[in-house]
């Protein structure tokens, strides 16, 4: 099974699980790393997840897993939240974090550079923007390996 078509499997028998803890799904990853493949959730509710709320889900998750079967070989499961730099994916995330500084990553130089670093002002068609200081800079969607909130201390 390719990578996409294990993910969306996944995330099929999680939703109603997630439902059920008031959860939402952040991102799933599935990746080999050295000799071990993982599958990785991170998931989020509104005040953060505790520790219980990632066991719920896990033990739940592992349960339906191991019936259905999707996956040949063995695997890491993992189910964390999406920590303070958390990836934003969904449409839901880029409008629920509009106005927050975020870290854009290009597959390809703009300007000669692959990061930025800017206030998060959404999507615009096919195009990511963002502001840095008092320019407005527009990304292709096709052009944008990932954006994440950025961590300040």
């Amino acid at each position: 099974m390719s990578k996409k078509k294990v993910e969306q499997s996944v995330e099929d028998m999680v939703i109603p699980i997630l439902e059920k803890q008031s959860c939402e799904l952040v991102d799933i990853e599935y990746k080999k790393e050295g000799n071990h493949w993982y599958l990785r959730l991170y998931i989020d509710k509104e005040g953060g997840v505790t520790l219980d709320d990632c066991q719920a889900v896990s033990e739940q998750l592992s349960d339906l897993l191991d019936e259905s079967d999707p996956i040949p070989h063995s695997y890491i499961l993992e189910v964390s939240s999406p920590g303070l730099n958390r990836i934003l994916k969904k449409p839901s995330n880029f409008e629920r974090f509009k106005g927050s500084k975020v870290d854009v990553s290009l597959y390809r130089a703009f300007n000669g550079r692959k990061k930025y670093t800017g206030e998060l002002l959404g999507w615009e068609g096919d195009q990511l923007l963002i502001q840095m200081k008092n320019e407005v800079l527009s990304f292709s969607r096709n052009d944008v390996a990932s954006v994440r909130l950025t961590v300040e201390f």
